[in-house]
């Protein structure tokens, strides 16, 4: 499994920022690998930060090649005061099993 978390500090966003938004989410929804995802925002620092977990690397690059992912990625600056992303292979996960449904069962 893998994880691509998106954190960024915004500036102000508009109805062409909130469609591709949606556009993506949905289109994310749609490629089979895709598990789930979580958001975070740190409201001391204004920080929002986006997890999605993915059963593939391939399945992740097919986001990141989708036409309104592209059309985001190039007008982040209208919107962002700067992001990072990181992506990372999940090799373990565990917990006290009073969390349920945040992710699908996944052999790791």
């Amino acid at each position: 499994m893998y994880s691509s978390t998106f954190m960024f500090a915004t500036k102000q966003f508009d109805d062409a920022f909130h469609r591709l938004d949606h556009q993506i989410a949905d289109h994310a929804k749609t490629i089979p690998g895709y598990l789930g995802e979580e958001s975070w925002s740190n409201p001391d620092t204004g920080l929002v930060s986006n997890v999605y977990y993915w059963e593939t690397l391939e399945a992740l690059q097919q986001l990141m090649q989708h036409p309104s992912h592209l059309a985001a990625k190039a007008a982040q600056q209208q919107w962002l005061a700067g992001y990072q992303v990181v992506i990372s292979q999940v090799l373990r996960r565990y917990g006290d099993a009073k969390l349920t449904g945040l992710l699908p069962s996944a052999s790791l």
